[in-house]
């Protein structure tokens, strides 16, 4: 067991949530822009159009920017994110899928390389070898998603990694080629909304009609069929998975109904510049990028949810405690020492006043559990942002110690809720606590 970092009211997930959120934009505009940065110079060296590569020449330096400045050090904020708070979770990715993540980087550093090439050749070299400069980037950033997206995805459906522990059954899991599917076509739609938007900005309006009625096209269809392959995604999730997406009590009605309004009018915003072109300014275009982060935020939160109790579904619980191992790869379950020895005992990073429970301590030892055990998804405070425990304890109606007990003991009843481990005497000191945040 590893130290519990404990955000204040945010709470460590929200942390997550917000970096993971904003970075999707920056990475899947990496992953997308240069396929309609070859399509249109392509264009341009086939029909003679030199004035389409002052748009290729923002575009690129806005990818540059935005997908390499703000999307690296956003990248860079996930993984601290992620390691302080869910460290063990982190560690189980890093040694199932360590080639994985080795062969990302290298794609990784062949996008590096290549955008830059890229961005420092134009004019410099023939117009065939700029090309396959743009498609190299292209080809190597998508192959980068597509590695992600099977360690990503693994982490919700594990499949027969489960049974066997092996690279390629956790990699090509059940909801891999839904997800490849609806990520790819969301970065097609993030390209052309980011085209527009770049597209508004040029002195020549012939040249910014014809880029944003090219890349309207691209944002509807990317619209359509991120819509389409969400359905399949849904489809093929684990059945625990997808009881949690129908529990209001996990997902309120509103998080769903927000994803669909933010992709309609992300594609409504497609269709009015489809037509009216010269509409498509600044002002609308930031607005309209703000809404699809609205929408990712709210489809990200739903991924998250339906993967409770667990970090790696069926593997290993939220806070970190693996109750039954993988005897494939010879790793043993927490649960069974827990339970004798106590979470207290388990976890080396207890104050050492802590580790044996009297009358004086019964609260602080409480809430160390609490810590330990609940606050990966629930913030301690009563203004917490993340399902605060207070409220949640007087919902349940938790009002005395043996009323706390009874209900502490029942916890995996509720399908997004982790079992209780540890002690009788534990047990008691979380009650007690549980209690105290009652009557607060």
């Amino acid at each position: 067991m590893y130290p519990v970092w404990q955000v204040p009211v945010m709470g460590s997930a929200l942390v997550i949530a917000f970096i993971a959120s904003f970075h999707i934009l920056p990475s899947h505009l990496a992953t997308s822009a240069f396929w309609f940065n070859v399509y249109v110079e392509n264009k341009a060296y086939k029909e003679n159009r030199p004035e389409l590569l002052e748009f290729i020449k923002k575009y690129v330096l806005v990818l540059l920017i935005f997908s390499f400045i703000f999307g690296s050090l956003s990248g860079v904020g996930i993984w601290y994110a992620l390691t302080v708070a869910a460290p063990k979770g982190i560690s189980a990715l890093i040694h199932n899928y360590v080639w994985g993540w080795a062969a990302e980087w290298v794609f990784f550093i062949i996008e590096v390389l290549a955008i830059y090439v890229y961005y420092y050749t134009f004019g410099r070299v023939d117009n065939k070898t700029h090309l396959t400069i743009g498609l190299i980037y292209a080809i190597g950033s998508w192959i980068s998603m597509a590695i992600i997206t099977g360690i990503m995805s693994f982490m919700l459906s594990p499949g027969k990694w489960l049974t066997t522990g092996a690279f390629f059954d956790g990699f090509f899991n059940p909801t891999y080629l839904p997800q490849l599917l609806m990520r790819t076509s969301f970065m097609f739609a993030v390209a052309g909304l980011y085209a527009i938007v770049v597209a508004g900005t040029l002195k020549r309006k012939e040249v910014a009609s014809f880029i944003i009625r090219r890349a309207s096209v691209w944002g509807m269809l990317g619209a359509v069929l991120t819509a389409l392959f969400f359905r399949v995604y849904l489809w093929s999730l684990p059945a625990p998975a997808r009881e949690l997406y129908g529990m209001s009590i996990l997902i309120p009605k509103i998080v769903p109904v927000i994803v669909v309004a933010a992709f309609a009018a992300l594609l409504a915003w497609f269709m009015v510049v489809w037509l009216r072109p010269r509409w498509a300014k600044a002002v609308p275009g930031v607005l309209a990028i703000l809404i699809l982060l609205v929408g990712v935020f709210s489809a990200e939160s739903i991924r998250e949810r339906i993967r409770k109790p667990y970090v790696i579904g069926g593997y290993m619980y939220s806070n970190q405690i693996v109750p039954a191992g993988l005897p494939a790869k010879g790793i043993q379950g927490d649960l069974a020492t827990i339970d004798s020895v106590g979470i207290l005992h388990y976890s080396p990073f207890v104050p050492a006043g802590l580790r044996t429970i009297d009358t004086a301590d019964l609260l602080k030892a409480g809430g160390e559990i609490a810590q330990i055990e609940c606050s990966a998804c629930h913030t301690l405070e009563p203004n917490g942002w993340l399902r605060p425990l207070p409220t949640m304890v007087r919902m349940a109606g938790l009002s005395s110690v043996d009323n706390a007990q009874a209900f502490i003991g029942f916890l995996d009843a509720f399908p997004f809720m982790p079992r209780f481990a540890g002690t009788a005497a534990e047990k008691k000191a979380l009650a007690a606590y549980l209690v105290s945040l009652y009557r607060k």
